[in-house]
């Protein structure tokens, strides 16, 4: 999943960090004077246009046709995931708030899918979706998805929607990658371009009782630091408590 690093000077990569960063919050184009104001990056706004000027050259930035701020592009945002992110594991009483969640449905699979996916849906307010390899689909929070501004777009949203009705496109997506989890950005998501401004993040799990995958959909600005350790921990979970 990871690619080779694209070289950039340590304060462009700062700024692309920061610009993304802000960006997953506010899901706002952002300005140099935003950093200046916000941030102690100790250089002139014309130095960070500069620089943002370089990083949209490189494919980083766009320039919505509104804003004068710049906003990340999915390249930022792989670039962001594969070599920028730090993530966490769960802490201790997040794993035990999820598996309580569901501990009491573990010995029958098809209840414990669907209480796994509504509990992800709610623990990181996305849309969750789990696929098996016997063909069942389950999808929870998509009352979530409304609430962001990129699903705004009725045209976005519909296309999404109509593919919560399609268990092959959910499970030819998930075997089409060998790593056990995955994280797809736009493009990534579906190539023809329907879904570019979307992210899937899905981990795969495997049993003597269930074969499937469970995930998060959401915006490409999804909070990654938060999602990333959720879904892990969640399709590690259901491998657990399915192989009996």
């Amino acid at each position: 999943m990871d690619s080779e690093p694209e070289i950039l000077s340590s304060r462009q990569s700062q700024i692309l960090k920061l610009i993304i960063e802000e960006y997953i919050v506010t899901a706002q184009p952002v300005g140099s004077e935003t950093l200046e104001k916000k941030f102690s990056l100790a250089v002139s706004p014309a130095t960070i246009r500069n620089d943002m000027v370089r990083l949209a050259k490189k494919g980083f930035l766009m320039q919505p046709h509104t804003s004068s701020g710049r906003s990340p592009t999915s390249k930022a945002l792989r670039y962001y995931v594969d070599h920028m992110l730090q993530t966490r594991d769960l802490s201790v009483v997040e794993e035990v708030a999820v598996k309580e969640k569901i501990w009491d449905h573990r010995q029958k699979v098809d209840k414990l899918l669907r209480e796994a996916t509504k509990t992800l849906a709610e623990k990181t307010h996305s849309l969750a979706v789990t696929a098996t390899d016997d063909g069942d689909l389950y999808y929870a929070g998509a009352s979530h998805i409304l609430d962001m501004p990129e699903f705004y777009n009725f045209e976005l949203t519909h296309k999404l929607f109509d593919l919560l009705d399609r268990y092959d496109f959910w499970w030819e997506t998930v075997i089409g990658h060998d790593e056990p989890f995955y994280i797809l950005l736009g493009d990534e998501f579906r190539p023809d371009g329907l879904l570019s401004q979307c992210g899937f993040v899905y981990s795969r799990f495997t049993s003597p009782h269930a074969k499937g995958a469970i995930g998060v959909v959401g915006p490409v600005r999804l909070n990654y630091i938060t999602v990333i350790p959720t879904v892990r921990y969640m399709g590690s979970l259901i491998g657990d408590l399915t192989n009996w």
